[in-house]
């Protein structure tokens, strides 16, 4: 079966109900992924422990991980990030980072893995944005490679955002390649270099999405030969999600979603999947919506593996 990781810390409690951010969302892709059989009970996902202090300052600035981790951000730090930083909040952050460094293990054990969290692209160096605390696959993309586990990482970023943190962080180092597929006109307004950028116009519905897509992981898995690609999967690239501007349909989404692992697990690369965006008010579709790419995951684990 597809390894899949959660942590009942994903859904930071005292957040409001209200908030733009669908905290609640964690649980339910979790109770989605058990009742459709993905995995067998809540026994069955894998449970990482929260990253340290010395994993975090892989990728971001020690001050900054210090004021996480103390609850000490400054208050236009946090409007920038979009959450008061709590202790909820930032145990949600840190058990978020370890679920995307254990999904990588697992994906170079078994060929594919998925973090039922994850995804946090904006925050850079300097510090978060977007409610995004850390960088959860920039930190577990510099956590192997230092340990020596892998030499090169692609990271596939299908956010309707462009992955902008994740771009900054790496602009300079050519170990890890940064592909963005995103609407152009779409936040952030100040897109950063991702070594390569795929702007499609707000409307763009299945067909011409796909078509792109398909296009840039080739080029980018011929570009950089990796050992290990993180995929976020972000769902708001779907016609019904409130930050959105793109013109997806479930179907649209799913048949994305396959045409990622395949694409990867054909030619032998071992894929984490970190679930991304997505901000519909229907919580239940949008578990629905993330739990795609579980299932994909699972099916070309079945045939790729």
């Amino acid at each position: 079966m597809l390894p899949v990781v959660f942590h009942d810390a994903y859904v930071a409690r005292d957040v409001p109900a209200g908030h733009r951010f669908p905290m609640g969302k964690f649980r339910a892709v979790a109770e989605e992924l058990v009742r459709s059989g993905i995995v067998k009970d809540f026994g069955g996902f894998y449970r990482p422990t929260p990253a340290p202090a010395s994993w975090l300052q892989l990728a971001h600035d020690a001050r900054y991980v210090d004021q996480v981790l103390t609850q000490t951000v400054p208050t236009p730090l946090e409007r920038q990030i979009g959450f008061k930083m709590t202790e909820p909040v930032a145990m949600r952050s840190r058990c978020a980072v370890a679920g995307t460094a254990l999904a990588a293990r697992l994906a170079l054990e078994h060929g594919a893995a998925c973090n039922t969290a994850g995804g946090s692209h904006h925050a850079s160096f300097d510090g978060g944005a977007g409610f995004c605390v850390f960088n959860d696959v920039a930190v577990a993309s510099r956590l192997l490679l230092t340990e020596g586990a892998v030499s090169r990482v692609l990271v596939i970023d299908l956010d309707v955002h462009q992955g902008d943190g994740t771009a900054r962080i790496f602009e300079d180092d050519p170990s890890v390649f940064t592909l963005s597929v995103h609407c152009e006109q779409n936040w952030p307004r100040r897109k950063a270099n991702s070594d390569m950028d795929i702007g499609l116009d707000k409307g763009t519905g299945d067909t011409g999405y796909l078509a792109a897509v398909q296009d840039a992981i080739s080029d980018a898995l011929e570009a950089s030969r990796p050992n290990l690609v993180f995929y976020n999967a972000g769902v708001d690239p779907h016609r019904d999600d409130r930050l959105g501007l793109l013109d997806l349909t479930d179907q649209g989404l799913a048949a994305r979603d396959a045409l990622v692992f395949s694409q990867v697990m054909r030619r032998g690369i071992p894929i984490v999947g970190v679930l991304g965006g997505g901000y519909s008010k229907d919580v239940a579709a949008l578990a629905r919506r993330h739990a795609l790419l579980h299932h994909a995951g699972a099916a070309a684990l079945g045939e790729f593996a």
